[in-house]
């Protein structure tokens, strides 16, 4: 066995989810809505959402946040793929992906990337966002999008769910470290304007 335990078996919940799933295989109209939900996680989408947002705060003058939004996303990127080069697990074979999907399994890069910026995003905007129905709504969007997005890869069968719960749990650790170490610069330079 390599050196995680996830590195080449499933789990018995593992295999019985993603049987499940395809066996129930839902309403007809599930693939095309699984497979548009999985595209807000993809490179592409989290790319222009992370230029979008920090263009947003340049424009703040909010510096810091902005930086840390960029370099969060970056570094996360670049975590998920040095991990996925060490656990080498390879993607389900149960069933049929629905979508086409490359590249090792574990963790799950979509579920990760999607929490890696959005719980961020959500977590440092709220920083520098003082109503707090505004910061609530912005996790909570941050929370579903990420949980859909997650959802959809083992609705797709191209990722075990265990590679799901990873990329989450790992996504919202960044989250919660981007958002303190943000928050001590910002106490240590005195804010950000």
């Amino acid at each position: 066995m390599g050196a995680f335990a996830t590195a080449h078996y499933p789990f018995d919940f593992d295999r019985s989810l993603i049987v499940g799933l395809r066996q129930w295989h839902g309403p007809a109209w599930l693939p095309k809505v699984a497979t548009d939900v999985t595209a807000l996680g993809g490179g592409v989408v989290l790319t222009l959402v992370v230029v979008i947002v920090a263009g947003l705060l340049l424009i703040q003058r909010l510096w810091l946040t902005a930086l840390a939004i960029a370099l969060a996303s970056l570094t996360g990127g670049w975590a998920i793929d040095l991990i996925k080069g060490q656990v080498l697990r390879a993607r389900p074979d149960l069933v049929p992906h629905l979508v086409e999907a490359g590249g090792y399994s574990f963790p799950s890069g979509h579920a990760t990337s999607s929490a890696v910026v959005y719980l961020t995003l959500a977590a440092l905007a709220g920083q520098v966002t003082p109503d707090r129905a505004a910061r609530r709504y912005l996790l909570v969007v941050a929370v579903l999008l990420s949980g859909a997005i997650g959802c959809s890869r083992v609705y797709l069968g191209v990722h075990w769910p265990s590679d799901v719960l990873a990329g989450w749990s790992f996504g919202t650790l960044w989250a919660i470290g981007w958002w303190t170490a943000t928050a001590q610069a910002r106490a240590a330079i005195g804010g950000e304007r």
